[in-house]
């Protein structure tokens, strides 16, 4: 650290997109007021961070900017005005704010905080400047986190604080994609006892979800995804049947679904970005019952819903974060991992250090393994 607080250390810079990051020697600043630095542990590589960098349904954001936004770390120094975090804490940094004071905080309907929303999607903080620079150049923060550097800051209300005997480099996983997809299951759709399920897109997030219906006590789970070696994986979490859409030439995947559970299925799941699949999705639910819940994120994108899919009954909702009040909520999953309530380590396929997080989003391109885990300080 230097004497004006700045930290120099090790970044991956995504200088511009469709480009592989490249590792830096940035600066970090020190917090401002209400805002925490933290040292990260580890960091999970997401879908959206690829998505982001390939253009794929997303938004454009400045570049160039630092990626990562599913993270754990300790905290290094709390700015002004903080009062709830301590140098040394354990903490999860959050791209979903929980301010606890605005009124979307304060319905029990919602997880949807507006906290310096719009400065975090734009890549900065309150002030409308980024704490990580490079050559003197601002470097944007990703979704307000930044969590492929060896230390970012965040607002403090952007950050959760969690048992201090949890295991970083595992529950960093709750930062985003296992948090989202149980969640779905649990909060958003609701699954209930004896009820039937279809997951779409078995990555970490439909794993999850998986993980959740199964949690609900679901008696059918049907795993779809057009990768078959991902069928054990799913059938680990709680899958009970896999199906491989193009093994179905003759059908659409939503009518083999409507074949199988003799009418539809009561919940339906997306967990991938597929406009097309979010239909087939709505298409396989049961007439006035069913609940398609829209996991798999994109910004840009249209879906295609016929009316008379949605005269008859059926439910179709989104879900941002596993609706889960994120500063409240994930301390709860951490303590649910730690009980062996909730699986994370299964999710976990490969570890890297950071100079290799191009190999990350390779593999994810390739659809290869489930999570890399990033090591942001490798021995």
């Amino acid at each position: 650290m230097s004497e004006t607080g700045v930290i120099k250390c090790k970044a991956a810079v995504a200088w511009e997109q469709g480009k592989p990051l490249t590792i830096e020697d940035v600066e970090v600043a020190p917090p401002k007021v209400h805002e925490v630095r933290i040292k990260i542990v580890a960091s999970g590589v997401c879908h959206t961070d690829q998505e982001y960098l390939t253009g794929k349904g997303m938004k454009f954001r400045p570049f160039p900017l630092v990626l990562g936004h599913e993270a754990a770390g300790i905290v290094e120094s709390v700015g002004p005005e903080v009062t709830t975090f301590s140098p040394g804490d354990k903490v999860i940094p959050l791209f979903l704010p929980q301010c606890g004071e605005c009124e979307q905080c304060l319905s029990p309907k919602t997880n949807l905080c507006r906290k310096n929303w719009a400065n975090a999607q734009a890549g900065v903080m309150a002030d409308g400047t980024s704490r990580i620079s490079y050559k003197g150049q601002q470097v944007y923060q990703f979704l307000g986190v930044s969590s492929l550097s060896q230390y970012t800051v965040v607002a403090d209300t952007s950050l959760a604080k969690i048992r201090s005997d949890a295991p970083l480099d595992k529950v960093c996983l709750l930062g985003c994609s296992v948090s989202t997809g149980y969640g779905a299951a649990i909060n958003a759709a609701k699954v209930e006892e004896n009820s039937s399920c279809a997951v779409f897109g078995l990555g970490a997030v439909g794993l999850a979800a998986i993980m959740g219906c199964k949690a609900a006590k679901a008696n059918r789970i049907i795993g779809v995804d057009v990768d078959p070696e991902k069928f054990n994986k799913a059938k680990l979490f709680g899958a009970t049947d896999c199906l491989n859409p193009k093994e179905h030439t003759n059908k659409t995947i939503q009518e083999v679904l409507l074949d199988m559970t003799n009418g539809g299925v009561d919940y339906a799941l997306v967990c991938v970005g597929s406009p097309v699949v979010m239909t087939s999705a709505f298409e396989s639910t049961r007439d006035g019952l069913g609940t398609c819940v829209i996991v798999g994120w994109s910004e840009t994108d249209a879906i295609s819903v016929k009316v008379e899919k949605i005269l008859m009954g059926r439910t179709l909702k989104g879900t941002y974060f596993g609706d889960w009040k994120s500063v409240d909520g994930v301390p709860k999953l951490v303590d649910d991992y730690m009980n062996k309530k909730l699986k994370l380590d299964e999710f976990i396929t490969n570890n890297l250090p950071l100079e290799k997080v191009n190999v990350a989003f390779e593999d994810m391109k390739n659809g290869k393994g489930i999570c890399t885990v990033i090591n942001l300080w490798p021995e």
